[in-house]
């Protein structure tokens, strides 16, 4: 009988092996749910024993913070967002199959905020303490196979506080997976992409790899990679032969040429993929995609930019990382909507203040279009926030950034790299030293993108970040006076605004005089502004931080500087924290020129109709005043010569933009009824528009941004709530509190209004609105059906909406 056992077990043994070369090769997979949560500190969670039932079950990104009430006394102080901080446990039970022992495991967080530190079935892998850094550990040496579980847990500890200038948010907030290969793989971030030579007809394509053998083995391996279109087909390829010692890294170039590439570009942004392709004979050890572009770009001292040889300005704004009622907590859609809006006003660049972001971001920006800055640090060593990253600089600081290079220099729509925000190190000479240091780090990764930094002393011979010579690119913030000085002070030198405006709006508000400018506060030494009793600041273009400038202001100079590559708007969005100009109970900005539930402000078509070529006709304020009340009425337009405003069909007169004005004006006496705006290009209409004096409240409307959503258990419907009267008017002033009611396959992620001062929770199924709108997002379940969101308000009309789920 021993011969046929024998047999019986050769097979098995063949069998299994032919299924661990099946299942070789790498998988990704989404390590999102099933966490179990516990606020405070619970040390003996790193116990494989410890019983974590009883927590708070949850699928991540999650952000505790955003769920916490507003109060000026958390530590985090109105500046952090006037949220809870704290620490916080994450628990996680897992299985693996016996086939997974002869692979490599590790877990990979895009971030966590802030102080992370794991363990895997009790044995600890390290810390993290910058929360916007993105990092794996490997988890073979510790783990179980078969029917013995896995458990990790995850301390975060953002307790010391204030430790940001603005809202961080909590917790495992972007996104975990577990990657899986055979022990011959693709480092990590172990791809390098370059296009040294690009030509109408071809470009050269450089894939610099790094390759680890962790068996115990020396391999023979053959390296193929294939080059994919968009429509995934293959355009080119090439192989290489590589003897691998046992437990080594290797790294090699190849090089091929791709014929007629399609380039990347803003308005066109063409991707295509590397397919690496590890073998052992015919064995598949591993395969890892490397997404990228083919563009080029020069920024020069007189012409300033351009993409792919021709003139660009670069239109950006600056953006934080939150997603105003979700917080910090990473979701697709809801940064893709942030884009979408910024699209249509024309924006063709993002600024990543003052962090690496989340990768969806840039995955994003790759695929609509957006040019990147990408940023590292807002401190050094000289610190900004008490609890600040100067704590952890010594230490950290080359590893922070060298993954951030490391982790992002694939993507096409990242253009620059930046060291630094208004850093402190720029006033003496620590700065020459340290800046010498970061441009060395970013070289040695890539040289393919200028290194700038965004500073805040103009003056060359006061500015010790300058002086070091290191910096590929001047980048600075505001005193826009000052620019026309700059090819003389900074001749041959290659500029570009980094941070402009910080003018100040409050949504649906308006102030009269439009036309007088008002800059709040107006020193660092006096008190913030307590004036306005609702906490709200004009949205005619007429306020300013007194370090900065209206709209108009800077973007008048920076349009006719050629030598000045582009610039970026402090915000696009307003984000929680910061709340300058008032104190608590504001807790979120001004600056945006689209607000924290994404509404646009005024300032929002001022750019639209300076920065598009769609034909732009904005008509503003409201028309519910006070009878014979002296009311501004302010219209930006493009594509016409002028524009004619009629009250109850009486022309008040034309008006055609002078100079450098961005809008025309009329002052007249408030009169009930309908203003209407009419533009004309060489005597013919192009657009009206029309504004009527509203009624009482009667109804809600519900608009969904999309009627269709994945049932993926991620995907959002933005649902704007506005109140109107009888005949469909927005009431402007209308504050009703609005509840929710959901059916169906999903549920409420959050609810906004955009009001800066509003202390109402974002985790709710009720909102105020604010000047006649407000917002609920609502999410969807894994289960394909129909939601139906019901919306109620005492004593006007209830309205319903129904979003399918597929």
């Amino acid at each position: 009988m021993a011969k046929p056992i024998l047999i019986i077990a050769a097979l098995l043994l063949f069998f299994s092996s032919c299924q661990q070369q099946k299942q070789a090769n790498r998988q990704q997979l989404d390590f999102n749910k099933c966490w179990h949560f516990q606020l405070g500190d619970h040390p003996d969670a790193v116990d494989m024993e410890y019983d974590s039932e009883s927590w708070r079950k949850l699928t991540l990104p999650h952000d505790w913070s955003i769920e916490g009430e507003f109060s000026k006394e958390h530590p985090t102080t109105p500046e952090g967002g006037a949220l809870p901080a704290g620490m916080g446990w994450y628990r996680k039970t897992f299985s693996l199959p016996e086939s997974d022992s002869f692979k490599t495991v590790w877990i990979e967080f895009d971030g966590i905020y802030r102080n992370s530190e794991i363990w895997i079935n009790g044995h600890y892998l390290g810390i993290r303490p910058n929360g916007y850094s993105s990092f794996q550990h490997e988890l073979s040496p510790h783990l179980n196979y078969g029917e013995e579980a896995n458990v990790i847990a995850v301390k975060v500890d953002n307790s010391q506080q204030p430790n940001s200038r603005w809202y961080t948010g909590s917790g495992i907030y972007r996104n975990v997976r577990l990657i899986k290969t055979g022990k011959v793989h693709v480092d990590h971030w172990g791809t390098f992409i370059t296009t040294p030579k690009i030509t109408e007809s071809s470009s050269n394509i450089n894939l610099q790899l790094t390759i680890k053998n962790q068996s115990n083995e020396n391999r023979q391996v053959r390296v193929l990679t294939t080059i994919l279109d968009g429509d995934n087909n293959k355009v080119a390829s090439m192989e290489s032969d590589h003897q691998m010692e046992n437990d080594s890294t290797l790294t090699f170039d190849q090089n091929l040429d791709l014929a007629d590439p399609v380039l990347w570009d803003v308005d066109r942004p063409y991707m295509y993929s590397a397919l690496t392709q590890i073998y052992d004979g015919n064995e598949l050890l591993d395969d890892y995609r490397t997404p990228f572009g083919i563009r080029y770009f020069d920024f020069h001292p007189e012409k300033g930019f351009s993409l792919n040889g021709k003139p660009m300005k670069i239109l950006g704004v600056c953006n934080h990382h939150d997603l105003g009622a979700l917080g910090a907590a990473v979701n697709e859609r809801a940064i893709e909507r942030q884009l979408e809006i910024l699209k249509e006003m024309g924006v063709n660049a993002i600024r990543t203040a003052h962090n690496p972001p989340a990768p969806e971001l840039l995955d994003l920006c790759d695929r609509m279009g957006f040019i990147v800055q990408d940023e590292a640090f807002d401190e050094w060593k000289k610190r900004k926030a008490k609890e600040g990253y100067h704590k952890d600089w010594d230490e950290w600081h080359k590893q922070d950034l060298e993954d951030m290079i490391r982790r992002d220099r694939n993507h096409p729509s990242i253009f620059m790299w930046s060291i630094g925000n208004e850093i402190r190190e720029q006033f003496d000479s620590t700065g020459i030293t340290i800046t010498r240091e970061l441009v060395s780090i970013v070289k040695n990764l890539d040289t393919t993108r200028p290194v700038t930094c965004a500073l805040t002393e103009n003056e060359p011979d006061k500015n010790f970040i300058y002086q070091s010579g290191a910096l590929d690119l001047l980048g600075f913030n505001y005193k826009h006076r000052d620019y026309e000085k700059f090819p003389e002070w900074y001749p041959g030198e290659k500029l570009i605004a980094t941070e402009n405006m910080s003018a100040l709006a409050t949504r649906g508000e308006y102030f009269f005089p439009s036309d007088s400018i008002m800059r709040w506060p107006e020193a660092h030494d006096k008190p913030l502004v307590t004036g306005k009793d609702d906490y709200t600041v004009s949205a005619f273009d007429q306020v300013s931080a007194y370090w900065g400038s209206t709209h108009e202001e800077t973007w008048t100079t920076i349009k006719n500087q050629d030598f000045m590559s582009g610039l970026f708007v402090w915000t696009g969005f307003d984000y929680l924290g910061e709340p300058i100009p008032y104190p608590y109970p504001a807790r979120s900005s001004y600056f945006g020129i689209i607000d924290l539930a994404g509404f646009p402000k005024d300032a929002f078509y001022m750019y639209k109709s300076e920065w598009t070529n769609t034909p732009t006709l904005h008509l503003f304020p409201h028309w519910n005043w006070e009878e014979g009340k002296e009311v501004d009425v302010w219209a930006y337009y493009n594509q016409a010569d002028e524009v004619e405003l009629f009250l109850n069909d009486k022309s008040v007169g034309k008006r055609k933009k002078e100079g450098d004005d961005l809008n025309v004006m009329w002052r007249l006496p408030y009169e009930k009824g309908t203003i209407r705006a009419v533009s004309r290009k060489d005597g013919k209409t192009v657009l009206e528009r029309e504004i009527q004096t509203a009624g009482k409240a009667a109804k809600i409307h519900l608009e969904a941004d999309r009627s269709d959503i994945k049932a993926d258990g991620k995907d959002l419907s933005f649902i704007t709530v506005s109140i109107r009267d009888k005949n469909g008017n927005i009431v402007p002033n209308a504050d009703d509190l609005v509840t929710f009611e959901v059916e169906g396959n999903g549920f409420i992620a959050g609810v906004d209004n955009g009001y800066q001062a509003s202390l109402e929770p974002f985790k709710a199924n009720y909102r105020k609105a604010f000047r006649g709108k407000c917002l609920v997002i609502v999410q969807a379940t894994e289960n394909p059906g129909p939601i139906t969101l019901k919306a109620n308000a005492e004593g006007i009309s209830s309205s319903e909406i129904t979003v399918n789920v597929q």
